[in-house]
């Protein structure tokens, strides 16, 4: 079996001993039994003559092996095509799309520099293993430069309708892009229904089963694949305190309070405003919560440098003081909001101590928030999570409260049904949603994916998905 080759955006730090995000420990993982590189931008942006440094480092059997971006090519392929074009239409976002020809191109010229970089350092054997919206035309690259390794792609945000995608500037490119690949992986099955929908409308790919699809003399693979977390790590995290989220625990008990959390990136596609809009009427509906419900509002910053981002941070600083503004006492303010990052390490604890995790994102490829959330939870007392009908993970967590995040009262009923449901409930939904995180944690999606990229192994895999 020869070597594992990913290729990403970013690269993760190969030296640290923990990583928690489910991304980075499904990858890490794989990398590590099975040797390999990890290929991507290094996260710094030069000048054009810095642009050719290549930074190889090797730890263990793992090689990382990174690049800058030039400031053109972070504004024009990673702000723009990448977070300006695609990012809005795959989260069904047309209205806030900025498309310019040059973002393709320097899209497209990027990718190009990237299968440069990786092409000398492929064997013949490789597996390659290529993530997210902004490596589509990856594959296409290394087939131009003569490599004919297997080659999967995996798709971490949401595939969306046929008419959406189609409405994408030079989706046929993209398209043709797609099917160079061996394995098209996605999150959720409803991904995989958009994809061949698309396909049936916009192509001429036959579709032999829900699982294969033909182009010209070559088979593609198609299935879903969603992404976990690692469930021990981070309930060993939660477990740990610290004297402040002690205190603050100890206070809400004695006053008889409990918090609502809710923890995201700064971003439109969360519905970050809704959520508060939605705290703000569960006050309105259930007076007698007023001066002991808390609501923490955690939205780390994120591309800051693109006007929509910069719009919703105005939007919730401005809910934030007017809900506090309409029912804080003084001795209780209902909203606590923080725009900067928060470690994880202190966040897993904070989900630990919050009765209600508040995770209704407008449109999400998985969101493991959610099942960060049901990790951290004390199974003789756990919280209960609300989630919205749009986050991929709504189709393996249903015995969350799942919501319409666009119905303001709706997410506020379930808000006050949450606080009112009795323990057994609370126990029996956490057993049944602990279980099903813990089966499809982060190594069981890697092993799935790489099964089925290195083996063409399509039917057993979606099998053991499904």
């Amino acid at each position: 079996m020869g070597r594992l080759v990913v290729i990403s955006n970013r690269t993760a730090n190969l030296g640290k001993n923990t990583q928690i995000g489910g991304l980075a420990v499904g990858i890490v993982d794989a990398l590590k039994a099975q040797g390999g590189l990890w290929a991507g931008w290094d996260g710094s942006v030069v000048d054009a003559e810095e642009a050719a440094t290549i930074k190889i480092q090797t730890h263990g059997n793992v090689t990382s092996l990174t690049t800058p971006l030039t400031s053109q090519e972070h504004e024009k392929y990673y702000l723009g095509f990448a977070n300006k074009v695609l990012w809005p239409a795959f989260h069904y976002r047309l209205d806030l799309m900025d498309y310019r020809m040059e973002f393709v191109d320097c899209y497209s010229a990027t990718n190009a520099k990237f299968a440069e970089m990786v092409s000398p350092h492929l064997r013949d054997d490789d597996v390659i293993w290529v993530h997210d919206y902004h490596l589509i035309p990856m594959a296409a690259e290394l087939r131009k430069r003569g490599h004919k390794n297997r080659i999967g792609f995996f798709l971490h945000i949401p595939f969306p309708s046929a008419d959406i995608f189609s409405a994408v500037p030079r989706h046929e490119w993209l398209r043709y892009c797609m099917l160079q690949f061996d394995l098209i992986g996605f999150q959720t099955i409803n991904d995989v229904h958009n994809f061949h929908r698309y396909l049936k409308e916009h192509s001429d790919a036959a579709i032999i089963s829900p699982e294969l699809v033909r182009v010209n003399d070559r088979t593609i693979h198609i299935g879903h694949f969603p992404i976990g977390i690692d469930v021990k790590q981070f309930a060993k995290v939660s477990a740990r305190t610290d004297d402040t989220i002690e205190l603050e625990r100890m206070r809400r008990t004695v006053l008889k309070r409990f918090q609502v959390i809710s923890a995201d990136r700064l971003d439109y596609s969360k519905g970050l405003p809704h959520r508060m809009k939605a705290f703000r009427k569960f006050l309105e509906i259930c007076p007698e919560y007023q001066g002991h419900a808390d609501y923490l509002q955690i939205a780390s910053p994120s591309r800051e440098d693109v006007t929509a981002y910069s719009d919703i941070k105005a939007e919730l600083e401005q809910l934030a003081g007017a809900v506090n503004g309409r029912f804080a006492d003084f001795n209780w303010a209902p909203v606590q909001y923080i725009n900067r990052n928060i470690p994880r390490e202190k966040l897993a604890p904070l989900f630990r101590a919050s009765l209600i995790g508040l995770v209704t994102p407008l449109r999400d490829g998985m969101n493991l928030v959610a099942k960060e959330y049901i990790a951290a939870q004390d199974n003789k007392d756990p919280g209960i999570l609300i989630l919205s009908k749009f986050a991929g993970a709504a189709e393996e967590l249903s015995e969350a409260l799942i919501v319409n995040p666009y119905d303001i009262s709706e997410v506020a009923h379930a808000l006050k049904t949450a606080v009112t449901m009795p323990l057994e409930e609370r126990q029996l939904r956490h057993r049944k949603l602990l279980k099903r995180v813990i089966d499809r944690d982060a190594q069981w999606w890697q092993r799935e994916y790489l099964h089925a990229l290195q083996h063409g192994d399509h039917h057993s895999a979606n099998e053991r998905v499904a």
